[in-house]
């Protein structure tokens, strides 16, 4: 009978005594689906944190790997050359696509943007690529 354990075994984790607070679980922000990714045996992941004045923008760049923003504070504008413009509030996130020419920005004129910002990518890969 060993089935027996591990039968039992998720009735004891499901359960929570009375007046227990339930266990913490993620929420979700973001799912999509992209290409571009390193493929390589080993990554490297990256998280930055970044303060954008306002009126202050970004230099207009390129990434070699998608680019995960999550806004924490403020707006945070992201002009993409041949794909418009993506604005992105406080508490929302949204993934910036490989060798596009971009340029972020903080419209506010009064209120910084903070983000937060994580990239995987072949070791060694400068975050971000300066275009002329």
């Amino acid at each position: 009978m060993r089935l027996l354990p591990y039968l039992a075994a998720p009735l004891l984790i499901a359960s929570v005594p009375a007046g227990a607070q339930e266990p913490a679980r993620p929420t979700l922000l973001l799912r999509e689906t992209i290409a571009g990714m390193p493929r390589g045996e080993r990554q490297e992941v990256q998280v930055l944190t970044a303060t954008i004045a306002p009126g202050q923008s970004t230099v207009f760049h390129t990434h070699s790997f998608p680019v995960t923003v999550f806004v924490l504070e403020g707006t945070f504008t992201l002009d993409l050359q041949g794909r418009g413009t993506a604005v992105v509030p406080a508490g929302q996130s949204m993934i910036e696509p490989p060798n596009v020419p971009m340029t972020g920005h903080n419209r506010s004129v009064t209120e910084p943007a903070r983000v937060v910002i994580f990239y995987v990518a072949d070791p060694g890969t400068p975050f971000l690529h300066p275009v002329q």
